[in-house]
C-alpha cells in the first residue's frame, strides 16, 4: 500500500512539473544495431535493451555469488539477527540495496523512456507490474523473477494479440490472484516451515 500511495504522490508531482505531455528522446541509437530476418524486423532500441538487460543480469549474478557485499545482502535477506550477530554491518547492506535499486530503477526508467517515451501516466501501472513478476516467480529468486517476467510478458502480448487489447492490461494480475490461491511462494519460492 505504501508503494501504491507513493506511486500516486510522485505522479502528481511529476504532473505539476512536467505536465501531461509524452516526452520523447532524440534518436541516438544506430540502425546498423537492428536485426532484419525476412520478415521479422527487431529495431535498434529492442536489441539495445536485451543487451543492457543481460549485462546487468550477469552482473548482479555475478555480484551476489562472488562478492562479499553481495553475500552480506544474501544473509541479511535470508536473517537479519543472524547476520547482526556475525558482524555484519546491517544499516550498510540496507544503504546498499537501496543504491542498487535506485541504479536498477534509473537504467529502467531510461530503458523504457527511449522505447515508448516518457509519460507521466503510465510510470504507476508499470511500477504495478513488478508485483505479478516476483510473485509468479518466487521473491527469493533470481531466476524465477527472470522466467516470471518473461511468462508474464508472452501473456500479455499473446493476451493483447489472440483476445483483446484491453484485457491484456488485467492478465497479470489475474495471473497473480491465481498464483496467490495456488502456490503463494511463487514457482521458485522456498516454502519456510517454522517450529513453535
Amino acid at each position: 500500500m505504501l508503494t501504491v500511495g507513493l506511486a500516486a504522490m510522485f505522479r502528481g508531482l511529476l504532473l505539476f512539473v512536467f505536465g501531461g505531455d509524452i516526452h520523447n528522446y532524440p534518436k541516438f541509437l544506430p540502425d546498423t544495431l537492428s536485426v532484419n530476418w525476412g520478415c521479422i524486423q527487431i529495431p535498434s532500441v529492442y536489441i539495445a535493451t536485451f543487451i543492457i538487460g543481460i549485462v546487468f543480469l550477469i552482473l548482479f549474478g555475478l555480484f551476489f555469488k562472488f562478492s562479499s557485499q553481495g553475500i552480506y545482502m544474501r544473509s541479511v535477506a535470508d536473517n537479519q539477527l543472524a547476520a547482526l550477530s556475525l558482524g555484519v554491518h546491517v544499516r550498510r547492506v540496507f544503504a546498499m540495496s537501496w543504491a542498487i535499486a535506485a541504479l536498477v530503477a534509473a537504467m529502467s526508467g531510461i530503458v523504457l523512456g527511449i522505447i515508448n517515451g516518457i509519460n507521466v501516466h503510465e510510470l504507476s501501472s508499470v511500477g504495478l507490474k513488478v508485483f505479478p513478476v516476483v510473485i509468479l516467480g518466487g521473491l527469493d529468486s533470481i531466476g524465477g523473477a527472470i522466467l516470471g517476467g518473461l511468462i508474464i510478458g508472452l501473456l500479455e502480448t499473446f493476451t493483447g494479440g489472440y483476445i483483446s487489447t484491453s484485457l491484456r492490461e488485467i492478465i497479470p494480475y489475474i495471473v497473480l490472484v491465481f498464483i496467490l490461491m495456488v502456490r503463494p511462494y511463487g514457482l521458485f519460492g522456498l516454502v519456510e516451515i517454522e517450529r513453535v
